[in-house]
């Protein structure tokens, strides 16, 4: 998803505030920005932002709530609450008094407000390249925090996971990524949020020219069958929220489905859902999704 907000704009909401002694320019999803470098009370509330300044070891005051990801509990444990993802609660933030707000993604509409309260930055991943964006904002974090030999070290793993993933899928044929939510079904193709795992690992599309749509194509079961991929590549949109909604497994359990190859060589893949679908683009996210894609593609080594 791509911010709303333009580069002059960004520069605005961040020199509205007394300058530094020691400031950095870096790249967010609005376009370069300078600003105070080593924010010491810093307020996330984008999950993939919140992921990747994890890894990197950098603290953080505010979080969003839920957070959705058990691997960030011990982050969000320390933390202060500040609203959900769509709706910061500014009133926690002002008592909070922190010196960046890191927003994008879902909260990306609010950064003008945002701003008014603190230097804000809008670090939105877009769904375009969504590897090269990742990467971006790992190195623009490692320059803001004063870690950039943490960020180099983390973008050559995940280089190095990428490529020990394009290596697993090579010549096991093509895919098809579905989301379910409830008892629908969406697909998503290789310009989509989820296309980064055709782009980056060179895996080919069971259906090629599937409209970049935010929330996917609308599907139906024949459609699965029609298509009838070797893989089907599946996010399930209930169980990342936490929804009491209808499970990807019994959704797809239809004879339509059952008897496409992906199922018939047992080659349906259930992705952990919320690293994806809610931290798309943090690193962690990333090297998890890639973990299980390797581990998928590898058991059907010949």
């Amino acid at each position: 998803m791509r911010s709303r907000f333009a580069a002059p704009l960004a520069l605005a909401l961040c020199l509205a505030f007394p300058a530094h002694a020691d400031r950095v320019r870096i790249d967010t999803a609005t376009g370069p920005a300078e600003i105070a470098a080593l924010p010491e009370t810093v307020a996330v509330l984008d999950m993939a932002a919140l992921d990747t300044l994890a890894a990197l070891g950098v603290p953080v005051a505010g979080v969003p709530s839920p957070h959705y990801l058990p691997y960030l509990d011990k982050v969000a444990a320390g933390a202060a609450r500040v609203g959900t993802l769509f709706e910061p609660d500014l009133e926690a933030l002002a008592a909070l008094g922190p010196d960046l707000i890191v927003a994008g993604g879902r909260s990306s509409p609010r950064v003008a407000a945002l701003a008014r309260l603190a230097p804000t930055i809008d670090m939105t991943i877009a769904e375009g390249d969504l590897l090269a964006e990742a990467q971006a904002r790992i190195a623009a974090y490692g320059t803001l925090f004063a870690r950039t030999d943490a960020a180099a070290a983390l973008t050559d793993a995940l280089e190095a996971r990428i490529e020990t993933a394009r290596n697993a899928v090579a010549g096991k044929g093509n895919a098809l990524i579905v989301l379910t939510n409830g008892g629908k079904i969406s697909a998503y193709g290789a310009d989509s949020r989820f296309g980064w795992l055709h782009r980056a690992l060179d895996l080919p599309e069971a259906y090629p020219g599937l409209a970049a749509e935010t929330h996917g194509a609308a599907i139906s079961f024949e459609f699965i069958a029609q298509v009838n991929p070797d893989w089907l590549i599946v996010v399930d949109r209930g169980a990342a929220i936490g929804a009491a909604a209808q499970a990807a497994e019994a959704t797809l359990d239809n004879p339509l489905v059952a008897a496409t190859r992906a199922a018939q060589a047992g080659r349906i893949v259930h992705l952990s859902s919320a690293p994806l679908y809610i931290a798309g683009g943090g690193v962690q996210s990333m090297m998890a999704t890639l973990d299980e894609l390797i581990a998928a593609f590898a058991a059907h080594d010949s």
